[in-house]
C-alpha cells in the first residue's frame, strides 16, 4: 500500500534518480519508452497503477456499438479506477488510434485519479494537456481506439512502453517521463531517491561554484564528505 509519506517523498525525486536507485538492484527496464508529457505542470504524477490492455481489434468484434454496453472495458475501468491510482493502458506501442480521449480523460480527474499513462496516444491531445490531471502518451492520435485497439483486460499484470507493469506498482512520472517502482520496493526506493536527490542537489550547487566532478560525484574525496554534511546542517536537507 502506498502511504503518504512515501507519496510525498516521491513526488520530489526525478524519474532519473528512481531509475539509477532501480538499477542498483538490478532493475533495469522500469522507465517507460517513447512516452512523454503532454504539458508537464511542475509536479510529479504519483499513485497505484491500474491498468487497461488493449489487444488488436478484430473488425467483427469491434464496432462502433460495443460503446453501448455499460461493462465495455474502456468505460468500465474509467468509472472503476481508485482515486489516487494512475491508469496505465498496454496500446501495444501503437498510435495510429487513440487510447482514450478528453471526456474519458476528464472522468478520471473528476473522479480524483492521479494521472494516464499509455504507449499509444490521446485524441483530443490539446484538451486533455489543459487538464489539472497529470497525462503521458506517445503521441496524439484522432482515430477511434476501435480502430486499432480492442479493450479485453482490466487490472492485469501489462507492458507499456516495453516497462512491466503489474496492478499496484507505483507509478511516477516528471517532466521526463514515467518509471514503475515495484509495490514491495515503493518505501524504500523512495527513502534512498530522497537521499539521492539531497546530494545531487548539493553537488550542482558545488559544480555551479566551479568545483570538479573528479572526488567530489561519486564522493570519493574525505572532504567532500565533509562538506556534503556541512551543507545538510545548513540547509536542513
Amino acid at each position: 500500500m502506498l502511504t503518504d509519506a512515501t507519496r510525498e517523498k516521491l513526488k520530489h525525486v526525478s524519474t532519473a534518480t528512481l531509475a539509477t536507485a532501480l538499477f542498483k538492484r538490478g532493475l533495469r527496464r522500469q522507465y517507460l519508452q517513447d512516452v512523454h508529457p503532454l504539458r508537464f505542470k511542475g509536479d510529479n504524477m504519483v499513485g497505484p497503477a491500474y491498468t487497461l490492455r488493449y489487444m488488436p481489434a478484430r473488425e467483427d468484434l469491434n464496432p462502433i456499438s460495443v460503446f453501448q454496453d455499460r461493462a465495455h472495458p474502456q468505460r468500465k475501468a474509467v468509472e472503476e479506477c481508485p482515486p489516487g491510482a494512475v491508469m496505465v493502458i498496454d496500446s501495444r506501442r501503437d498510435a495510429r488510434a487513440a487510447s482514450a480521449g478528453s471526456i474519458l480523460v476528464t472522468r478520471l480527474m473528476v473522479r480524483g485519479c492521479a494521472g494516464i499513462v499509455t504507449d499509444g496516444g490521446f485524441r483530443d491531445s490539446p484538451e486533455i494537456a489543459d487538464l489539472a490531471l497529470p497525462s503521458y502518451h506517445h503521441r496524439p492520435s484522432a482515430p477511434t481506439n476501435l480502430t486499432i485497439h480492442q479493450a479485453i483486460d482490466i487490472n492485469v499484470p501489462i507492458g507499456c512502453g516495453d516497462a512491466p507493469v503489474f496492478p499496484g506498482d507505483i507509478v511516477v512520472g516528471d517532466g521526463e517521463g514515467v518509471i514503475v517502482i515495484p509495490a514491495h520496493l515503493a518505501d524504500e526506493i523512495a527513502d534512498e531517491a530522497t537521499e539521492m536527490t539531497a546530494f545531487e542537489d548539493f553537488v550542482t550547487e558545488k559544480v555551479r561554484e566551479g568545483r570538479s566532478i573528479l572526488g567530489l560525484y561519486p564522493p570519493t574525496d574525505e572532504q567532500s564528505k565533509i562538506d556534503f554534511a556541512e551543507w545538510r546542517t545548513r540547509t536542513g536537507r
